[in-house]
């Protein structure tokens, strides 16, 4: 079982260094997210975008694993009023109703996820 930890926490890395990239690569397509009402909206994006990075890379070493999962996991509660408000939107940042819902649980699911890695993280 320690294996599936280990495969799962890389895999949560590779995603939040790669989502974290993104937010650089191509920033235009997380500014909808941001709350209306939140100014610096280019620089919120590029600060998650950074977040998500150190964060993801942290997994990658033993000693601060935690430290990683537990960021992780803050900015995914963080970030979960932005995808319940996209859910009511008339006009959903993700594009449509369906794909809000959709995003809406996976963001429950990765919760769950950091969480677990998080709790496994002192695996060696």
């Amino acid at each position: 079982m320690k294996i599936v930890w280990k495969i799962l926490t890389y895999l949560l890395a590779v995603f939040f260094i790669y989502a974290g990239i993104q937010h650089f690569i191509n920033p235009r397509f997380y500014e909808p997210f941001v709350p209306y009402f939140l100014p610096y909206k280019s620089f919120i994006v590029y600060a998650s975008g950074v977040l998500e990075l150190i964060f993801g890379i942290l997994l990658f070493l033993p000693k601060y694993a935690k430290v990683g999962a537990t960021g992780i996991l803050f900015l995914l509660i963080a970030f979960l009023p932005v995808h319940i408000m996209d859910v009511f939107a008339e006009t959903p940042a993700i594009g449509t109703k369906n794909a809000a819902y959709i995003r809406l649980a996976v963001q429950f699911l990765f919760i769950a996820w950091a969480y677990g890695v998080r709790k496994k993280a002192t695996l060696k």
